[in-house]
Parts: C-alpha cells; structure tokens; sequence
C-alpha cells in the first residue's frame, strides 16, 4: 500500500489517498472516527482539540461499507476554516498580511522551512509542517488497524514518561490495556499518571512545554514479516522511519534498545526454546520481537521519545526575519503537552508499516486471499 495526505492546518481540509489496500475490507467511517476521537484525547491538550472534533468522510474506494479495491479516499474537515477563509483561500486576494508569521519558532520547521522554499511568510511552512497533520495519519493508520484486526493482530500504545515522571510496568496484567484507555494521560498506573497529570499542570502554568516517552506493543505476529536482504527490507528499519517521521519523534528504540549497549551479550539476547504446541519461541524478548531485520513470532516492542512542543507561551529568543533584530519567537495556538495523542498516531504509523509488510508476503487483491495464504503460512510456522 502507499498513501499520500495533503491539506494545511487551518486549510479547508485535510485529505488522504489510500492505494492497494485489498478489496474485501469492511471498512466503515465509524471504524476510522474511533481512532480520530483516541487521538483528540489527552491532559494538557490545547484549545484547537475542542473545536475540531474530527470525523472522517469516506469519499471513494469503498461500497456498501466494504473496500472495492480502488484507491481509498478519506476527507477530514477543518471546522475552524470559517475563522480562517479570508487568510487560507487559494483564491487571489486572499489576506496575507493580517496573519504573516515572521518570528521563527526555536525547534520547528519555521526557519529551515522557509529558507528552503523561498518563503517570506513563515505561515507558508508551519501551516503544513504543523501536528495538525497526524490526524489523517491516525485516519490512514486506522484502514491498516482494520487490516490487521481481519489477521489476528493487536496494537496498543500507552506513556511511559511526560517530562521526567516515569515509571517502568513490571508485567502487564488483564486489567492493563483497559486502564491505560480511561487515564487522561495513558498510563497504565493511576498513581504515576496522577503524577504527570501535576507536571503537565506546573509546566502550563510557567508557560512551558512537555515531552515524553511511548511504547507501542504489537502481538499476534508470526515470525518471517520482513527481510534481511535489503537495509530497505528491514522491518525494523521502516518501523523506525515510520516512527522518527511523526513531529517531534526524536528517537526510537526496539525491544531493550540503547541498554543493549551497556550489557553483555548473555543479559541482551533472547535464547530459543519449541514446544509442540507452539513450534519455535523465544524464552525472553529484549530483542523486541524483530531479529535481522524479521519478526520472530514475539510482540514487538518499540518506544518513542517526543521533545517538547515547539510552541512556548513564555517563547524563546528568535530574530525578526524581516529586521534581523533579536526578538521574541511567534506564538500559535498550541498544547502544553501532546504525548498521549503521540502514542495514538505511532499506533497508526506502525500499523501501517506490519500492514504493508503482510502485504508483500502474502496475495492481497483480495481479503480473503490474504487471509487464507497467512494463516497457512502461520500453521506451516507453527509445525515446522
């Protein structure tokens, strides 16, 4: 599958073109809404979250709530367009001036975006680079959750540190998955969100921004997705790229990641075990589920770290663009903290990338070839 988005923050809409995605598919705006709405969630939101309350339209590549085959195509209005028309139209004589942006932002695309493209209007480049665009890639995201629901897949994303307050789940228990959904801020244990619940409050009052730490966990995977003979092949590596391209993703880390460097080779791979009823599994997982580039039948792991919005309410220093005098950096509507939100588009980032590579392994014009070829190939798996 492949995808393309368009559209601005404050533009009209945002839109998406979905192609490849097998025909068969039950697929409803329902479906793609849940995931819009998980995004949306979150303590330490800004204002825009209020305002938006983003519902997808379904505008080709699907009848009768089922995908034909044909390219998909996903709408989400801006509702805050009315307020924004006069700024944002592609018509000539739109006003330009009234909401000119020449102060960049420190940590945002404003500056180098502008450089770049000739642009004398920083609005130009924030209107686009803007998070804003995540939620089409939670939209697009949610066509492969559905994919992979059809599999036996499971994908779930929950916070493991805003701004410094952490904590480190020994085991995840029935109860978990369930209780990371009700927390204002995705954690699996109330008292540690309580916790970041505080910092989110201490940092919005000295005008500051968070960030933070995910994980996302998928299961239900058999060993064999991927390739080990091409760096472009590599699961892992798309996992990553997929990851690190969602704003202010600044690093990645599988299975026990950077701590892998600081033990030795006992303590950081997996040793290997069979049992007749599973075939071959590993007896831990700090590989996070992927070796030489392919799953090995164990969930993977991966964590995300998010730096802190760009957008400060107490901003840093900047120069006027037009001037070149020191000056204080814009400031735009924004949120104080937006790692919980984070956790739902790396859901939908990784979604896609497993989706695809299902697709490469097995035949995919139609969902119950796909279907049919994996769970062979899984029985094969299981009793080799």
């Amino acid at each position: 599958m492949r995808f393309l988005t368009s559209g601005e923050s404050h533009g009209p809409a945002l839109t998406a073109i979905i192609e490849g995605v097998p025909a068969g598919l039950k697929l409803t705006e329902d479906q793609i809404n849940l995931q819009l709405s998980r995004r949306q969630r979150g303590y330490g939101r800004g204002g825009r979250m209020k305002i938006e309350q983003d519902k997808v339209r379904i505008l080709g590549g699907v009848r009768g709530g089922f995908t034909l085959g044909s390219p998909v195509t996903l709408m989400l209005e801006n509702k805050d367009w009315p307020n924004w028309e006069e700024f944002m139209t592609p018509e000539v004589g739109a006003n330009l001036a009234e909401r000119r942006v020449n102060r960049p932002r420190p940590g945002h695309a404003d500056l180098s975006g502008a450089l770049k493209y000739h642009q004398e209007d920083i609005r130009n480049i924030l209107e686009r680079a803007s998070a804003r665009e995540t939620a089409m890639r939670v939209a697009v995201g949610a066509v492969a959750r559905e994919l992979l629901r059809l599999l036996g897949v499971r994908i779930y994303g929950h916070v493991l540190n805003i701004g410094g307050v952490e904590y480190e789940p020994e085991q995840l228990d029935s109860g978990f998955w369930a209780r990371v959904e009700d927390s204002e801020v995705s954690c699996g244990d109330p008292v540690i969100g309580a916790k970041m619940m505080t910092v989110i409050d201490q940092a919005k009052q000295q005008g500051e921004s968070l960030g933070g730490i995910v994980e996302i966990r998928v299961e239900g995977l058999p060993a064999g997705l991927g390739s080990h003979v091409q760096w472009d092949r590599k699961l892992d590596g798309r996992l990553a790229q997929a990851l690190l391209s969602i704003q202010a993703i600044k690093g990645v880390e599988v299975g026990c990641g950077f701590k892998a460097g600081s033990l030795p080779g006992s303590q950081v791979h997996d040793e290997i075990a069979w049992s007749k009823e599973r075939g071959y599994y590993r007896m831990t997982n700090r590989a996070g589920g992927i070796e030489g580039g392919m799953t090995n039948g164990e969930p993977v792991v991966l964590r995300a770290v998010m730096k802190p919005i760009p957008t400060l309410y107490s901003p840093l220093a900047s120069v006027d663009m037009d001037s070149k005098e020191s000056i204080k950096a814009s400031v735009e509507r924004s949120d104080v903290c937006a790692v919980p939100a984070a956790a739902v588009v790396a859901e939908g980032a990784c979604a896609w990338e497993i989706a695809n590579a299902f697709l490469e392994k097995f035949p995919s014009d139609h969902t119950e070839d796909l279907t049919a070829a994996a769970n062979s190939y899984a029985e094969y798996v299981r009793k080799r």
